[in-house]
């Protein structure tokens, strides 16, 4: 394998980052020292993507400032009006950690297929490289979960990069529509069961293994969602580890 010697995913549900008391400024949370612990390097190589946002570049330049005061080597890939880099495959095999933001991730899946890049995260993945994002950059990596990447009523979306198999939850408890879609979506079979995590909450995965998750809110779940013949589905709690910043 690769750097950290494992096939690392970290889905995250909400809370990557924060405000800052610095006005226009964010800071990182635990949840992405968490990721970059993972590589076990004493200083790694992260690589952010924006491309669910359509590369905005004032977000990417928050991002690069929540970063401002870690030990961590950070540059971005971009898309828009074309790569930024020579060669985007051998950028993202370059990083220790990857960081993919939300927004609309059925954008973000149709553009990455465009340009190859599906392969070039499959292949990274399968080399070490951790992958990691929140919202769409937590769907993406799954076979699917549910948007609002068509307009504000959310919809069921299966064209993820299917990395792991199952569907995603995110934002579970910020957002009532997002629990009933994808319990009415794995009853249905249009998804199939996966996990689901609150705001402030990480799905870890190892290989296609969920392992864990991880919290920065005390008061933040993580969820198992399965196919159930008897009722159509079937939800159960996982207590997440609580993560000190």
């Amino acid at each position: 394998m690769g750097r950290s010697g494992q096939s690392h995913i970290l889905a995250i549900g909400g809370g990557s980052f924060r405000a800052s008391e610095r006005h226009g400024f964010i800071e990182a949370s635990a949840l992405l020292r968490y990721a970059l612990d993972l590589t076990g390097q004493d200083r790694p190589r992260l690589g952010l993507l924006a491309t669910a946002v359509g590369d905005d570049s004032d977000w990417l330049l928050k991002m690069y400032g929540a970063f401002r005061d870690w030990d961590v080597e950070v540059s971005h890939l971009t898309v828009f009006p074309m790569p930024n880099v020579e060669d985007p495959r051998e950028w993202i095999l370059s990083q220790d950690v990857i960081y993919v933001s939300g927004g609309s991730v059925a954008n973000l899946a149709a553009l990455w297929r465009l340009h190859g890049l599906d392969e070039a995260f499959e292949e990274a993945w399968r080399a070490g490289v951790v992958l990691s994002g929140q919202s769409a950059g937590a769907l993406c990596w799954h076979v699917g979960g549910n948007t609002d990447s068509f307009g504000p009523t959310l919809q069921t979306w299966a064209d993820g990069l299917g990395l792991l198999p199952y569907s995603c939850g995110v934002h579970y408890n910020s957002e009532p529509q997002r629990r009933t879609l994808l319990h009415e979506a794995v009853a249905s079979g249009e998804l199939p069961g996966g996990y689901a995590a609150d705001e402030g909450v990480a799905l870890h995965y190892v290989g296609t293994e969920f392992i864990q998750a991880v919290t920065v809110d005390p008061k933040g779940y993580a969820y198992r969602v399965e196919h159930d013949g008897a009722s159509g589905v079937k939800e159960f709690r996982i207590e997440p580890r609580l993560l000190t910043s």
